[in-house]
C-alpha cells in the first residue's frame, strides 16, 4: 500500500510540475520567436542554388528535454494499445522549436541575413533501459548567409 501511494504521489508531483514547466516553456518560446521575425528560413537541399553571399557559416542550435515521470508513465501505457503516443508529441515540438530558435539568434548575433539548408535531426538519451524515453535531443542546423 505504501508503495501504491508513493507511486500516486510521483504522479501527482510529475504532472503539475511537468505541466507548469512545459507551459511556460512554450510561452518564452513564443516570445523569443515574436522577437526574431524577420530572418529568412530555408529547408532547400543541396540541388537548389544558395543565394549569392558575401560570407556563408555554419550555425547550430541543440537542446535536450526530458519527460516528466507522468508522460513517461502514460507514454508506457498508451504503449500496450499502440498508436499515437501524444504525450511526447508537446515534448517533440519544444525540442524543434528551441533548437530551431537557438540556431537562429545565433544566426541573428552574426548578421545573417538568411538561413538555408536547415535540417533537424533527434536522438533518443535514454540507451536501452527499457523505461521509454527519458529525454532527447533535438539538434538544427543550417548554413546562415549575409551579404
Amino acid at each position: 500500500m505504501e508503495g501504491l501511494i508513493i507511486f500516486a504521489v510521483l504522479l501527482g508531483i510529475g504532472y503539475f510540475f511537468g505541466t507548469q514547466a512545459e507551459q511556460q516553456h512554450f510561452q518564452r518560446l513564443q516570445q523569443r520567436e515574436r522577437a526574431i521575425q524577420g530572418l529568412v528560413l530555408s529547408t532547400a537541399g543541396a540541388r537548389v542554388a544558395i543565394p549569392t553571399a558575401a560570407q556563408a557559416d555554419l550555425f547550430v542550435g541543440s537542446v535536450v528535454v526530458s519527460s516528466d515521470f507522468f508522460k513517461t508513465w502514460v507514454a508506457g501505457l498508451m504503449n500496450l494499445f499502440g498508436g499515437r503516443i501524444t504525450v511526447y508529441e508537446s515534448l517533440l515540438e519544444r525540442g524543434r522549436r528551441e533548437a530551431l530558435l537557438r540556431l537562429e539568434e545565433a544566426a541573428l548575433a552574426w548578421g545573417a541575413d538568411r538561413v538555408v539548408n536547415i535540417r533537424i535531426q533527434t536522438a533518443e538519451l535514454s540507451g536501452n533501459s527499457g523505461k521509454g524515453v527519458v529525454a532527447l535531443e533535438v539538434i538544427a542546423y543550417g548554413t546562415g548567409v549575409r551579404g
